[in-house]
Protein backbone atom coordinates (compact mmCIF):
# COMPACT_ATOMS: atom_id res chain seq x y z
CA UNK A 1 0.00 0.00 0.00
CA UNK A 2 1.39 3.34 -1.07
CA UNK A 3 1.93 5.71 2.04
CA UNK A 4 -0.04 8.60 3.06
CA UNK A 5 1.59 11.69 1.28
CA UNK A 6 1.20 14.25 4.42
CA UNK A 7 2.30 17.46 2.03
CA UNK A 8 -0.93 17.12 0.30
CA UNK A 9 -2.89 17.22 3.33
CA UNK A 10 -4.88 20.31 5.26
CA UNK A 11 -4.60 20.83 8.59
CA UNK A 12 -7.56 19.58 9.39
CA UNK A 13 -7.00 15.91 7.50
CA UNK A 14 -3.11 15.86 9.54
CA UNK A 15 -4.97 16.68 12.68
CA UNK A 16 -7.22 13.25 11.54
CA UNK A 17 -4.00 11.64 10.74
CA UNK A 18 -2.19 11.90 13.53
CA UNK A 19 -4.91 11.10 16.05
CA UNK A 20 -5.21 7.93 15.01
CA UNK A 21 -1.90 7.35 15.92
CA UNK A 22 -3.21 8.32 19.07
CA UNK A 23 -0.96 11.68 19.43
CA UNK A 24 -2.12 14.71 20.25
CA UNK A 25 -3.51 17.67 17.98
CA UNK A 26 -0.45 20.07 18.57
CA UNK A 27 1.49 17.51 16.87
CA UNK A 28 -0.45 17.39 13.80
CA UNK A 29 0.45 21.62 13.92
CA UNK A 30 4.10 20.57 14.43
CA UNK A 31 4.42 17.76 11.16
CA UNK A 32 2.41 20.67 9.11
CA UNK A 33 4.76 23.58 9.95
CA UNK A 34 7.87 21.36 9.22
CA UNK A 35 6.60 20.57 5.76
CA UNK A 36 5.52 23.57 5.02
CA UNK A 37 6.60 26.37 6.49
CA UNK A 38 10.09 24.70 7.41
CA UNK A 39 10.01 22.88 3.56
CA UNK A 40 11.29 19.74 5.05
CA UNK A 41 11.51 16.63 3.09
CA UNK A 42 11.96 13.67 5.66
CA UNK A 43 10.34 12.87 9.44
CA UNK A 44 14.48 12.49 10.12
CA UNK A 45 14.77 16.33 10.12
CA UNK A 46 12.05 17.04 11.89
CA UNK A 47 13.94 16.73 15.60
CA UNK A 48 10.99 18.68 17.42
CA UNK A 49 9.38 15.74 16.91
CA UNK A 50 9.84 12.20 19.12
CA UNK A 51 11.70 9.93 17.66
CA UNK A 52 10.02 7.17 17.85
CA UNK A 53 6.89 9.13 16.56
CA UNK A 54 9.24 9.95 13.76
CA UNK A 55 9.88 6.05 13.32
CA UNK A 56 5.92 5.45 13.28
CA UNK A 57 5.33 7.85 10.96
CA UNK A 58 7.75 6.70 8.56
CA UNK A 59 5.99 3.41 8.56
CA UNK A 60 2.76 4.71 7.50
CA UNK A 61 3.36 7.84 5.55
CA UNK A 62 5.72 10.19 3.44
CA UNK A 63 7.17 13.59 3.77
CA UNK A 64 7.96 13.10 0.14
CA UNK A 65 7.60 12.08 -3.29
CA UNK A 66 9.27 13.60 -6.27
CA UNK A 67 12.94 13.08 -6.69
CA UNK A 68 14.98 15.20 -8.50
CA UNK A 69 15.93 13.56 -12.39
CA UNK A 70 17.58 16.51 -13.85
CA UNK A 71 18.12 20.41 -13.13
CA UNK A 72 19.05 23.35 -15.83
CA UNK A 73 19.96 26.75 -15.53
CA UNK A 74 19.09 29.43 -18.06
CA UNK A 75 21.43 31.96 -19.16
CA UNK A 76 18.89 34.35 -18.05
CA UNK A 77 18.63 32.70 -14.59
CA UNK A 78 15.54 30.82 -14.81
CA UNK A 79 15.45 27.05 -13.52
CA UNK A 80 14.14 24.31 -15.32
CA UNK A 81 13.63 21.29 -12.85
CA UNK A 82 12.59 17.45 -14.32
CA UNK A 83 11.23 15.37 -11.29
CA UNK A 84 9.80 11.98 -11.01
CA UNK A 85 7.12 10.75 -9.48
CA UNK A 86 7.16 7.57 -7.39
CA UNK A 87 5.45 5.51 -9.92
CA UNK A 88 8.48 7.22 -12.64
CA UNK A 89 6.24 9.86 -14.61
CA UNK A 90 7.89 12.70 -15.36
CA UNK A 91 6.65 16.26 -13.60
CA UNK A 92 8.37 19.77 -15.01
CA UNK A 93 8.64 22.87 -12.68
CA UNK A 94 10.16 26.04 -13.66
CA UNK A 95 12.06 28.80 -11.50
CA UNK A 96 11.75 32.34 -12.99
CA UNK A 97 13.55 34.99 -10.51
CA UNK A 98 12.73 38.70 -10.87
CA UNK A 99 13.60 41.76 -8.88
CA UNK A 100 10.56 41.99 -6.69
CA UNK A 101 9.18 38.67 -6.68
CA UNK A 102 10.13 34.65 -7.71
CA UNK A 103 7.92 33.13 -9.80
CA UNK A 104 7.26 29.34 -9.85
CA UNK A 105 5.39 27.66 -12.68
CA UNK A 106 4.29 24.52 -11.32
CA UNK A 107 2.75 21.57 -13.52
CA UNK A 108 -1.14 19.80 -12.67
CA UNK A 109 -0.40 16.89 -14.76
CA UNK A 110 2.28 14.61 -16.27
CA UNK A 111 1.77 15.17 -19.67
CA UNK A 112 -1.62 16.50 -21.50
CA UNK A 113 -4.10 15.14 -23.50
CA UNK A 114 -5.65 18.10 -25.22
CA UNK A 115 -3.12 18.24 -28.12
CA UNK A 116 -2.84 21.85 -28.96
CA UNK A 117 -0.68 22.03 -31.79
CA UNK A 118 1.37 24.51 -31.13
CA UNK A 119 2.61 22.69 -27.35
CA UNK A 120 5.56 20.40 -27.20
CA UNK A 121 3.79 19.15 -24.08
CA UNK A 122 1.10 17.56 -26.04
CA UNK A 123 3.57 15.60 -27.90
CA UNK A 124 3.63 13.25 -24.48
CA UNK A 125 -0.23 12.74 -24.52
CA UNK A 126 -1.50 12.28 -20.67
CA UNK A 127 0.51 10.44 -18.44
CA UNK A 128 -2.00 11.03 -15.50
CA UNK A 129 -3.03 13.64 -12.76
CA UNK A 130 -0.43 14.81 -10.35
CA UNK A 131 -2.07 14.49 -6.56
CA UNK A 132 -2.04 17.92 -4.19
CA UNK A 133 0.85 16.60 -2.80
CA UNK A 134 2.88 16.44 -5.76
CA UNK A 135 2.01 20.06 -6.94
CA UNK A 136 2.50 21.46 -3.65
CA UNK A 137 5.65 19.62 -3.24
CA UNK A 138 7.05 21.49 -6.79
CA UNK A 139 6.87 24.52 -4.84
CA UNK A 140 8.64 23.45 -1.85
CA UNK A 141 11.53 21.95 -3.72
CA UNK A 142 12.07 24.74 -6.59
CA UNK A 143 12.18 27.12 -3.30
CA UNK A 144 15.13 25.01 -1.47
CA UNK A 145 16.92 24.31 -4.72
CA UNK A 146 16.97 28.57 -4.81
CA UNK A 147 17.38 29.76 -1.75
CA UNK A 148 18.32 26.41 0.94
CA UNK A 149 16.13 24.17 3.43
CA UNK A 150 13.83 26.53 5.95
CA UNK A 151 15.53 29.34 4.40
CA UNK A 152 12.98 32.52 4.76
CA UNK A 153 12.81 33.40 1.46
CA UNK A 154 13.85 37.22 0.43
CA UNK A 155 11.05 37.94 -1.96
CA UNK A 156 7.72 37.53 -2.50
CA UNK A 157 6.98 34.11 -4.32
CA UNK A 158 4.09 34.42 -7.15
CA UNK A 159 2.08 31.13 -8.58
CA UNK A 160 1.32 29.89 -11.93
CA UNK A 161 -0.27 27.00 -13.33
CA UNK A 162 1.02 27.20 -17.10
CA UNK A 163 3.11 23.98 -16.85
CA UNK A 164 2.92 20.68 -18.52
CA UNK A 165 -1.09 19.64 -18.21
CA UNK A 166 -4.55 21.46 -17.88
CA UNK A 167 -5.11 22.27 -14.61
CA UNK A 168 -9.33 21.93 -15.23
CA UNK A 169 -9.08 18.60 -15.45
CA UNK A 170 -7.94 18.05 -12.52
CA UNK A 171 -9.54 20.87 -10.67
CA UNK A 172 -10.40 19.59 -7.30
CA UNK A 173 -6.22 18.57 -6.56
CA UNK A 174 -5.24 21.33 -8.12
CA UNK A 175 -7.71 23.54 -5.91
CA UNK A 176 -6.67 21.35 -2.48
CA UNK A 177 -3.34 22.05 -3.05
CA UNK A 178 -3.93 25.90 -3.63
CA UNK A 179 -5.90 25.86 -0.17
CA UNK A 180 -2.72 24.22 1.33
CA UNK A 181 -0.29 26.46 -0.21
CA UNK A 182 -2.41 29.26 1.14
CA UNK A 183 -2.14 28.42 4.88
CA UNK A 184 -0.54 31.22 7.48
CA UNK A 185 1.13 28.24 9.32
CA UNK A 186 3.05 26.87 5.94
CA UNK A 187 4.14 27.96 2.43
CA UNK A 188 1.72 31.11 3.00
CA UNK A 189 1.04 31.54 -0.70
CA UNK A 190 -1.89 33.45 -0.34
CA UNK A 191 -4.91 32.84 -3.84
CA UNK A 192 -4.37 36.35 -4.78
CA UNK A 193 -0.42 35.38 -5.72
CA UNK A 194 -1.45 32.54 -7.81
CA UNK A 195 -2.85 32.62 -11.70
CA UNK A 196 -4.09 29.34 -13.17
CA UNK A 197 -4.13 29.39 -16.99
CA UNK A 198 -6.91 27.02 -18.68
CA UNK A 199 -7.17 26.31 -22.92
CA UNK A 200 -10.86 26.69 -21.93
CA UNK A 201 -12.28 23.84 -20.07
CA UNK A 202 -15.91 25.68 -19.47
CA UNK A 203 -17.51 24.00 -16.65
CA UNK A 204 -14.77 24.71 -14.23
CA UNK A 205 -14.25 28.21 -15.15
CA UNK A 206 -17.84 28.76 -14.22
CA UNK A 207 -17.43 26.64 -10.90
CA UNK A 208 -14.65 28.85 -10.31
CA UNK A 209 -16.46 31.97 -10.70
CA UNK A 210 -19.18 30.87 -7.54
CA UNK A 211 -15.55 30.01 -5.41
CA UNK A 212 -14.67 33.27 -3.25
CA UNK A 213 -11.03 32.39 -2.33
CA UNK A 214 -9.48 31.35 -5.97
CA UNK A 215 -6.45 32.34 -8.21
CA UNK A 216 -6.52 34.61 -10.67
CA UNK A 217 -7.39 33.03 -14.10
CA UNK A 218 -5.98 32.96 -17.54
CA UNK A 219 -7.46 31.69 -21.01
CA UNK A 220 -5.59 30.43 -23.43
CA UNK A 221 -7.61 31.58 -27.17
CA UNK A 222 -4.67 31.38 -29.84
CA UNK A 223 -7.59 32.19 -32.61
CA UNK A 224 -10.10 34.77 -32.94
CA UNK A 225 -12.87 32.07 -35.02
CA UNK A 226 -13.88 28.87 -34.20
CA UNK A 227 -12.21 27.69 -37.67
CA UNK A 228 -8.89 28.33 -36.75
CA UNK A 229 -9.14 27.23 -33.14
CA UNK A 230 -10.60 24.41 -34.21
CA UNK A 231 -7.22 23.59 -35.91
CA UNK A 232 -4.89 24.85 -32.94
CA UNK A 233 -6.90 23.69 -29.73
CA UNK A 234 -9.03 20.76 -30.81
CA UNK A 235 -11.06 21.40 -27.47
CA UNK A 236 -12.93 23.81 -29.25
CA UNK A 237 -14.42 21.24 -30.50
CA UNK A 238 -16.31 20.65 -27.17
CA UNK A 239 -16.44 23.92 -25.94
CA UNK A 240 -16.19 26.28 -28.78
CA UNK A 241 -16.12 30.05 -28.43
CA UNK A 242 -19.39 31.24 -28.26
CA UNK A 243 -19.62 28.97 -25.09
CA UNK A 244 -16.05 30.00 -23.91
CA UNK A 245 -16.64 33.79 -24.36
CA UNK A 246 -20.10 33.22 -22.29
CA UNK A 247 -18.35 31.27 -19.68
CA UNK A 248 -15.97 34.07 -19.57
CA UNK A 249 -18.69 36.88 -19.30
CA UNK A 250 -19.96 35.20 -16.17
CA UNK A 251 -16.85 34.70 -14.38
CA UNK A 252 -15.46 38.33 -15.35
CA UNK A 253 -18.90 39.32 -14.06
CA UNK A 254 -17.72 37.53 -10.29
CA UNK A 255 -14.41 39.54 -10.51
CA UNK A 256 -13.34 41.51 -7.16
CA UNK A 257 -11.67 44.71 -7.13
CA UNK A 258 -8.25 42.99 -6.09
CA UNK A 259 -8.75 40.05 -9.02
CA UNK A 260 -7.05 39.96 -12.37
CA UNK A 261 -8.86 38.11 -15.61
CA UNK A 262 -6.34 37.71 -18.77
CA UNK A 263 -6.81 36.05 -22.18
CA UNK A 264 -3.73 34.27 -23.72
CA UNK A 265 -2.40 34.35 -27.68
CA UNK A 266 0.37 32.44 -28.44
CA UNK A 267 1.57 33.95 -32.00
CA UNK A 268 2.37 32.21 -34.33
CA UNK A 269 3.92 33.21 -37.37
CA UNK A 270 1.93 33.58 -40.30
CA UNK A 271 -1.03 31.59 -38.90
CA UNK A 272 -2.52 33.99 -36.02
CA UNK A 273 -1.33 36.87 -36.53
CA UNK A 274 -1.93 38.78 -39.38
CA UNK A 275 -3.59 42.59 -39.32
CA UNK A 276 -7.07 40.67 -39.70
CA UNK A 277 -6.72 38.51 -36.74
CA UNK A 278 -5.83 41.13 -34.23
CA UNK A 279 -8.84 42.82 -35.70
CA UNK A 280 -11.41 39.86 -35.30
CA UNK A 281 -9.60 39.40 -31.49
CA UNK A 282 -10.92 42.75 -30.80
CA UNK A 283 -13.79 42.70 -32.05
CA UNK A 284 -14.45 39.41 -30.40
CA UNK A 285 -13.82 41.08 -27.11
CA UNK A 286 -15.78 44.11 -27.44
CA UNK A 287 -19.19 42.51 -29.16
CA UNK A 288 -19.29 41.04 -25.37
CA UNK A 289 -17.88 43.62 -23.38
CA UNK A 290 -15.20 41.65 -21.85
CA UNK A 291 -12.67 43.65 -20.32
CA UNK A 292 -10.12 41.56 -19.65
CA UNK A 293 -6.10 42.37 -20.94
CA UNK A 294 -4.86 40.08 -23.55
CA UNK A 295 -1.11 38.68 -23.00
CA UNK A 296 0.80 38.45 -26.29
CA UNK A 297 2.96 35.36 -26.43
CA UNK A 298 5.42 34.83 -29.21
CA UNK A 299 5.76 31.39 -29.90
CA UNK A 300 8.70 29.07 -28.19
CA UNK A 301 9.67 26.98 -30.97
CA UNK A 302 10.95 23.17 -30.79
CA UNK A 303 11.13 20.47 -32.62
CA UNK A 304 9.19 18.85 -34.07
CA UNK A 305 6.56 21.32 -33.86
CA UNK A 306 5.99 23.29 -37.35
CA UNK A 307 5.47 26.39 -36.09
CA UNK A 308 7.66 30.09 -35.42
CA UNK A 309 7.29 32.98 -33.32
CA UNK A 310 6.14 36.08 -35.15
CA UNK A 311 8.56 38.44 -35.32
CA UNK A 312 8.98 41.46 -32.89
CA UNK A 313 7.22 43.79 -35.52
CA UNK A 314 4.51 41.75 -36.08
CA UNK A 315 3.70 41.27 -32.58
CA UNK A 316 3.94 45.15 -32.30
CA UNK A 317 2.13 45.76 -34.90
CA UNK A 318 -0.95 43.03 -33.52
CA UNK A 319 -0.97 44.78 -30.14
CA UNK A 320 -1.11 48.18 -31.45
CA UNK A 321 -4.15 47.09 -32.90
CA UNK A 322 -5.61 45.92 -30.35
CA UNK A 323 -4.68 48.81 -28.28
CA UNK A 324 -6.60 51.30 -30.99
CA UNK A 325 -9.72 49.24 -30.79
CA UNK A 326 -9.64 49.62 -26.73
CA UNK A 327 -8.16 46.42 -25.68
CA UNK A 328 -5.20 46.08 -23.11
CA UNK A 329 -2.40 44.55 -24.65
CA UNK A 330 1.04 43.41 -23.43
CA UNK A 331 3.44 41.22 -24.49
CA UNK A 332 5.57 38.86 -22.44
CA UNK A 333 8.82 38.10 -22.43
CA UNK A 334 9.92 34.43 -23.01
CA UNK A 335 11.86 32.91 -20.06
CA UNK A 336 14.06 30.40 -20.58
CA UNK A 337 14.21 29.14 -24.14
CA UNK A 338 17.38 28.03 -23.97
CA UNK A 339 16.49 25.10 -21.44
CA UNK A 340 13.20 24.26 -22.75
CA UNK A 341 11.74 25.71 -19.76
CA UNK A 342 9.36 28.70 -21.91
CA UNK A 343 5.84 28.51 -22.55
CA UNK A 344 4.68 25.18 -24.81
CA UNK A 345 8.28 24.02 -24.13
CA UNK A 346 8.05 21.39 -21.07
CA UNK A 347 8.16 17.65 -22.58
CA UNK A 348 10.48 16.15 -20.36
CA UNK A 349 13.49 16.47 -22.41
CA UNK A 350 17.12 17.08 -22.17
CA UNK A 351 17.93 20.30 -22.61
CA UNK A 352 21.56 19.06 -23.96
CA UNK A 353 19.10 16.52 -26.29
CA UNK A 354 16.44 18.48 -27.27
CA UNK A 355 14.95 16.22 -29.92
CA UNK A 356 15.13 13.30 -27.70
CA UNK A 357 12.68 12.40 -24.38
CA UNK A 358 14.97 11.92 -21.77
CA UNK A 359 14.96 8.00 -19.97
CA UNK A 360 12.11 8.96 -17.56
CA UNK A 361 9.55 9.27 -19.70
CA UNK A 362 10.58 5.74 -21.61
CA UNK A 363 10.04 4.22 -17.66
CA UNK A 364 6.47 5.57 -17.53
CA UNK A 365 5.45 4.17 -21.04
Amino acid sequence: MQPIHLSGLSQTELSEFVGSLGEPPFRARQIFAGLHQRRLRSFAEMTDLPQELRARLSERATASTLTLESRYLSTDGTRRYLFKTHDNFPVETVFIPEDRRDTICFSSQSGCPLQCTFCLTAQLGLLRNLTAGEIVEQIIMALNDAYGVSVKTPRGTNLVGMGAGEPFLNFDELMKAIRIMADPAGLHIVPNRVTVSTAGVVPRIRELATIADRPHLAVSLAAPTDELRNELMPINKKWPLRDLISACRDFEESLKPNERFTFEYVMLAGVNDSDEHARRLANLLNRHNLRAKVNLIPHNPAEPLPYQPSTTQRVETFRGILETKGIHAFVRRPRGRDILAACGQLAARSASEPSSPVSILRQAR
